[in-house]
């Protein structure tokens, strides 16, 4: 299953404009932008993005992009156990 991560262009002065670009350079990705992910608190607050559906959020657009890489690396595993 592709991961779908979307991001909201109200957040990207956190500087996820950068994460976006280096995880849409991966073809296994499906990387969406939005004008308004309705998350108004998260996105003023912190970097972040849905991943599947779920938010992950950081400190850091750095520390942003490593924990989308992890949630990814989480739920291929899962899926993993469950083809197994």
């Amino acid at each position: 299953m592709r991961p779908i991560i979307e991001f909201c262009t109200n957040n990207m002065h956190h500087g996820t404009d950068k994460v976006l670009q280096r995880l849409e350079s991966n073809p296994d990705y499906d990387v969406i932008e939005y004008g308004c992910l309705g998350n108004c608190g998260e996105c003023y607050s912190n970097p972040y993005a849905l991943v599947n559906g779920e938010i992950i959020s950081a400190t850091t657009a750095d520390e942003l992009y490593d924990n989308i890489i992890a949630k990814i690396k989480e739920i291929e595993a899962m899926f993993d156990l469950l083809d197994s």
